[in-house]
């Protein structure tokens, strides 16, 4: 179904190890708005959605793996070079006793990832205006996680995922309209 071209999206980089910004990273990793739900989202509710607007569900969708894949990245390069102490101080005790420094989805207060953080209701436009939502609350999570980090590098990359949410807001904003468009169309049988 896909050419994977094994490089990310977008390069990251990181200046310094950082082990806290790497827990804050994990709300993006298995939170709530992350990147994971998002994808399991989309790709879940194509299969209720009309013709008209069903690939742009896969696109954005796929899209949403690759932005996984940049923050799980993100966190590994943060992580990679910490001691205990340091993982100990940026409060990923936890984490470590059960996964070392193995990535697991959970948000970054260390709740694991749930399927109760997506909806499929199987109404398009209700769908859509919960993509919306979900884009807006991911790009506003971007947008504090720049504000949390003094690294350059990294606000780079943030910035890019930053960018692609309200891309990816301004496309389902655009398949509502298709949709309310299709809808009001007079039918003649």
């Amino acid at each position: 179904m896909w050419v994977y071209e094994k490089k990310l999206q977008y390069p990251v980089r990181v200046s310094k190890c950082d082990p806290r910004m790497a827990k804050l990273l994990l709300e993006q990793y298995g939170g709530a708005d992350g990147e994971l739900a998002a994808a399991l989202r989309y790709l879940n509710q194509r299969y209720t959605i009309p013709d008209k607007v069903i690939g742009l569900l896969t696109d954005i969708g796929t899209e949403e793996f690759a932005h996984l894949e940049m923050i799980a990245t993100m966190v590994y390069k943060l992580t990679k070079d910490a001691t205990v102490e340091q993982l100990k101080a940026a409060g990923l005790d936890d984490h470590y006793a059960a996964h070392d420094k193995a990535l697991y989805y959970e948000n970054a207060a260390g709740v694991p990832w749930t399927a109760a953080y997506i909806q499929a209701k199987g109404d398009p436009i209700a769908d859509l205006y919960e993509d919306i939502a979900a884009e807006e609350k991911a790009r506003a999570t971007y947008q504090w996680l720049i504000d949390l980090t003094d690294d350059v590098d990294l606000q780079d990359g943030l910035k890019f995922l930053r960018e692609r949410e309200i891309i990816h807001s301004l496309r389902f904003r655009e398949a509502v309209e298709i949709l309310k468009m299709d809808r009001d169309t007079q039918k003649v049988f």
